[in-house]
């Protein structure tokens, strides 16, 4: 059979769509770009928000619209996973679903289909005699890609009270040293430059076998068994686990990308309580001091929400004036998301779209003078830069500075290889991204222009 495969929401899932992906080419089947061509139409959904959800189901609905009477419309992922077969009154053309905890399985779930045919019922996997804990090396095909995610654990414990991960994805699940190894060992193989360690947080890695430091151990053992690896970049790190030996791991290791993602979500104490986030903004004060101290150029990212239940134009105000005294290199800002099932869904005193919306727009005129500011530092210096993109005499790429999608990108002047590295000289800084050119070409000078934003 042909499939196509729709991937929608995190880098979590980009991970578990690959997988899915060369789970169903082992087993003889063939992808294609081409919905109108495949016999098995996946759609791996998120359901992390409103936008998200409607995103999911817009693509289904698009695709059951234009399925044909021997082609399968299968919902995989966040969706699926937290409204299982209700979804069929969404989706009425839909056949089969797969949540998180079983996309392994996909394989199992396209043979019932084919066997079964469009009944008009749909068709869930079997309750397996025993939980896949979900431990081996994931199978990963990535020709002409530079980056991969690789995710290192499974699930959530957190107990944040605006988020519904945890009953999506389940508890916190780290899968073992060895298979991760084995996939990284495999990735950089294939010509991966850059290995971007992924989790719903990173750094609770090893907590469920009872260490409290095992990421750092992990690294180790990552750039011992893949020495020829470039960058290794992580995510998603929380920080109140993000220890000293971390910081020093990340410091006294080149291969190490100095970035850092601390999603904190808020800065005023009483927002963090009713978040059921940590509260302590001192510590958090502290952590960036360590950080920036060990590693003076290091790039720290963050998200906020804004208009979470209750919040006050104070609480609002003491967010903007931690954006401005930390000056974060990269942030995410969100308005909140009310989500059915959680605490805060119940809490009082719901913001108004409006002024959620209003204190967006604020929050990212401040983000946007932060970041060329920060920017604007790096012209006239010279960065290492992996190429992305090429055309019309103009490359794309990334700096240790930027994570794929996310952040900001290097706009370089000329044509380059694709998938390899570049040393640029920065001559110029916008509000997210940075120009420059190849430094064979001339000497590091900054343009005009570039000179005008560092004063």
């Amino acid at each position: 059979m042909r499939f196509f495969l729709l991937s929608l929401g995190c880098p979590k899932n980009t991970v578990e769509s690959e997988g899915m992906s060369e789970l169903l080419r082992a087993a003889g089947h063939k992808a294609t770009e081409h919905p109108e061509e495949a016999d098995l139409l996946i759609v791996n959904t998120c359901g992390f928000i409103d936008l998200a959800r409607e995103e999911s189901l817009a693509a289904l609905r698009e695709l059951g619209e234009k399925k044909g009477a021997d082609q399968y419309l299968i919902a995989a992922g966040c969706m699926a996973q937290r409204y299982g077969v209700e979804m069929g009154k969404m989706i009425p053309a839909l056949d089969g679903i797969i949540g998180t905890r079983r996309w392994r399985e996909i394989v199992v779930l396209a043979e019932i289909l084919t066997r079964t045919g469009n009944s008009g019922l749909i068709s869930q996997l079997p309750e397996p005699a025993r939980r896949d804990p979900q431990c081996h090396p994931l199978p990963r095909h990535c020709p002409g890609m530079a980056s991969a995610y690789v995710k290192i654990a499974e699930g959530c414990d957190a107990p944040c009270a605006f988020c519904a991960i945890p009953e999506i994805k389940g508890p916190f699940r780290s899968k073992p040293p060895g298979a991760i190894l084995t996939e990284v060992r495999d990735l950089v193989r294939q010509g991966i430059k850059e290995v971007i360690l992924i989790a719903q947080d990173t750094t609770s890695y090893g907590r469920d076998w009872g260490e409290k430091d095992a990421l750092s151990s992990l690294i180790g053992d990552i750039l011992e068994a893949a020495p020829e690896l470039p960058w290794l970049r992580l995510m998603y790190t929380y920080p109140q686990h993000v220890s000293r030996r971390l910081i020093h791991t990340m410091a006294s290791n080149p291969a190490i990308c100095q970035y850092l993602d601390l999603p904190l979500q808020h800065a005023h104490p009483q927002v963090l309580h009713r978040m059921n986030r940590p509260h302590d903004i001192d510590l958090i004060h502290g952590l960036i001091d360590r950080l920036r101290e060990a590693m003076p150029d290091i790039a720290l990212r963050t998200s906020f929400i804004v208009g979470y239940p209750a919040e006050t134009e104070d609480e609002f105000q003491a967010l903007l004036e931690f954006m401005g005294q930390v000056a974060f290199d990269r942030v995410g800002i969100f308005t909140y998301s009310r989500e059915e099932g959680t605490k805060a869904a119940e809490l009082p005193k719901q913001i108004p779209q409006r002024l959620k919306e209003e204190r967006y727009e604020r929050a990212m005129a401040l983000q946007q003078r932060i970041s060329l500011t920060k920017n604007a530092e790096f012209v006239g210096r010279e960065l290492e830069v992996l190429v992305e993109g090429v055309g019309d005499a103009v490359s794309v790429g990334r700096s240790y500075r930027d994570a794929p999608e996310v952040d900001g990108m290097v706009l370089i002047g000329s044509e380059l290889p694709v998938n390899e590295f570049a040393s640029v000289c920065i001559t110029d800084a916008l509000e997210y991204d940075l120009i420059g050119h190849a430094t064979p070409l001339s000497p590091c000078t900054p343009s005009p222009a570039g000179m005008q934003k560092r004063k």
